[in-house]
């Protein structure tokens, strides 16, 4: 069976999730955590760092974002976490020094 889209995050680690859309609120972004909601997993970010659990949402990009890119740095009570955003898609979420986010089986595969 191929996979057209990921899994919904929401299904894979609803915690982050939670405190993403809060802490997006917190921000006032709120478009942003609305669409937090919906995000698919596509694949981890695989630089390998026992710190990392970032993972991306879209296909990765070749390059720089160019226009339409913003960086949105969030304030967790715990770790770091931070979306790349283009014209108002979440298309990556690091997520660094988040012991709690623990991947469910085969989530780490990215859809074909």
């Amino acid at each position: 069976m191929i996979m057209t889209e990921g899994p919904l995050v929401r299904d894979l680690f609803p915690d982050l999730i939670a405190e993403l859309i809060t802490c997006l609120r917190e921000e006032g972004e709120e478009d942003l955590a609305v669409c937090a909601l919906d995000i698919r997993f596509y694949g981890e970010c695989g630089c390998g760092d026992d710190f990392c659990q970032s993972f991306y949402t879209a296909e990765r990009s070749s390059g720089a974002y160019g226009l339409g890119y913003r960086c949105v740095p969030l304030l967790p009570e715990k770790g770091y976490l931070i979306l790349d955003v283009v014209d108002g898609r979440i298309m990556f979420v690091e997520v660094l020094h988040h012991d709690e986010l623990r991947r469910s089986p085969g989530a780490g595969a990215e859809s074909a």
